[in-house]
């Protein structure tokens, strides 16, 4: 048979093996949810429940994941010791919007609009308000629920830059997507719009002007006063664009600010927290995203630079928060998941050079890219009530996709048809330290669009551009150097039929079939456009 024309039909057996699966799945309901082996309310089923999420730190920025860190995290160890480490947990994207996307809605964004690279400050959402969050889930159980830090979904901020009316409340925000309370930025320091946000407004607004200013301890920029009061006086003393910017704003308060709001709104649901009414924080950092900015009385420690130091005022202030969950009581019974949106930025390869520190293990990349270093990143749970064994590991394959599922099967929290479609609930590793537990295969995503299935021990990175296809086995190889795609083509084969069902029923999980929200697109290398559209137009249009 002519080659062209076995490709064909091998596309073909795939689009009808898909849809077969599919209906398959469609009769059968999630399970994810709701779990079978109880129908009544475990007594510890509604735990607090706090979120801390890193910025562009590397797997092996944690010095308990990294036995030759030049610093050490020692309460990032301490979680470590008294929970669970996730040694094969992945962000579900290289870079921080999609992957905040994901950790909050058990979905990948790469199923939006957003198809690579980030949002800006001021932008509409990627979070619809009808879609089910971790925030609004929790709520529905009766959860008090929090966001304090970095948001970088979207906003709509009124005006425009240089024409802002700060007397209006930003709308298409946390509080419209489950939270009951915000204190933050609305995305990464070098996006503006930078003030400390408090509910829909700034109490001091953004109404001057700076740029990325020389960061000499650090060799990338930082945000600091003096300020302009223009966007063209900005732009003609720093040369760069403005950035819209609150006068009392300073880049190196972040940490110190998110961590005393953090525990002051903790202190307040303290009472109801005692007595039946836990909470949900979730408390995405800036840091060690650049502007590397430690404090002075950091610097000097570790000897990693001022990213080690950077780091090192990361680790104190998780140590702060957790301190206080044990002098209020709440320490116990609090779920605590800490974990990092991507991999570490691009100076990952100068620390090596300069100080011998692998900021992505034995990882291959970092920050952008599709493989290891870009998006394996520290995953770690502690609940001291909750897990049994704690100081252990597991080794098997879970996502931040997967969070929604967890806490949803964990509160007994029904999810619909179109809610998580692709968060696959890791709850019996915690409870069980034999647990079986064995992931559904696991879509990772880059900058640029390029995208990999793994499943088990093996990984296939699709084509794109000018790369080719490349087939990983993560058990021998886990730094991917020996491309084994000419060598296994019945694996790779078998790995493109597994992500070809995830995309086209537009959910990984069992469930009825649900629309992804656009039509084909380019990065979809190996799944023809018209296949894509035969499965996804009808899901669109009912």
């Amino acid at each position: 048979m002519p080659l062209l024309q076995f490709q064909h039909l091998l596309q073909l057996l795939v689009i009808l093996a898909t849809y077969a699966a599919g209906c398959s799945a469609s009769k059968s309901p999630p399970t994810t949810a709701n779990p079978a082996d109880s129908t009544a309310e475990h007594p510890l089923a509604r735990p607090n429940i706090i979120v801390i999420y890193t910025d562009d730190q590397g797997y092996g920025d944690a010095s308990v994941q990294n036995p030759n860190a030049k610093f050490q995290t020692p309460h990032l160890d301490r979680l470590a010791h008294e929970g669970i480490r996730f040694t094969n947990a992945h962000s579900a994207d290289a870079v921080c919007t999609p992957s905040r996307y994901a950790l909050l809605t058990g979905r990948y964004c790469w199923r939006t609009t957003l198809k690579q690279k980030v949002l800006g400050a001021d932008h509409p959402c990627l979070i619809p308000d009808q879609r089910v969050t971790l925030a609004s889930l929790l709520r529905e159980r009766g959860y008090h629920t929090a966001m304090v830090g970095k948001w970088h979904l979207g906003m709509d901020i009124p005006g425009e830059k240089g024409d802002r009316d700060w007397t209006q409340p930003v709308r298409d925000m946390p509080l419209d997507k489950g939270f009951d309370y915000f204190y933050g930025i609305p995305a990464s320091l070098n996006f503006g719009v930078l003030a400390w946000f408090e509910g829909r407004f700034a109490p001091v607004p953004p109404t001057l002007f700076t740029a990325k200013k020389p960061n000499p301890r650090a060799g990338d920029y930082l945000i600091e006063p003096p300020y302009q009061s223009t966007a063209e006086d900005a732009h003609a003393v720093l040369g760069r664009p403005p950035i819209e910017v609150a006068p009392d704003f300073v880049d190196n308060q972040c940490l110190t600010r998110f961590t005393d709001q953090a525990i002051d709104w903790i202190q307040s649901k303290t009472h109801d927290a005692k007595h039946g009414q836990p909470f949900f924080l979730y408390l995405p950092y800036t840091s060690p995203h650049y502007p590397v900015c430690p404090l002075p009385q950091f610097q000097g420690q570790g000897q990693a630079g001022a990213y080690g130091e950077f780091m090192i005022e990361t680790d104190h202030h998780i140590g702060r928060l957790m301190d206080h969950l044990e002098e209020a009581g709440l320490d116990d019974n609090t779920l605590l998941i800490f974990s990092s949106d991507n991999g570490a930025e691009n100076a990952w390869k100068r620390r090596i050079e300069e100080f011998g520190h692998h900021s992505n293990g034995v990882y291959r990349g970092g920050k952008r890219d599709i493989y290891e270093g870009g998006h394996r990143v520290p995953f770690i749970v502690r609940w001291p009530a909750g897990i049994p064994q704690p100081g252990r590991t597991w080794d098997g394959s879970v996502g931040q996709v997967d969070l929604l599922a967890t806490l949803a099967q964990l509160t007994h929290a029904p999810l619909a048809d179109d809610a998580a479609e692709d968060s696959h609930s890791f709850l019996s590793v915690l409870r069980n330290p034999a647990a079986a537990h064995q992931r559904l295969p696991l879509i990772n995503h880059g900058f640029k669009g390029r995208m990999s299935v793994t499943d088990g021990p093996w990984k296939l990175i699709f084509a794109l551009g000018d790369h080719g296809q490349e087939l990983y086995h993560l058990g021998d190889d886990p730094a991917e150097q020996h491309n084994l795609a000419d060598q296994h083509p019945d694996v790779a084969e078998r790995l493109q039929q597994q992500a070809t069902q995830i995309v086209l029923n537009g959910r990984t999980t069992p469930g009825p079939p649900q629309p992804n929200d656009t039509p084909h697109w380019d990065h979809l290398t190996w799944i023809p456009p018209h296949a894509y559209e035969a499965r996804q137009a009808p899901l669109r249009n009912e």
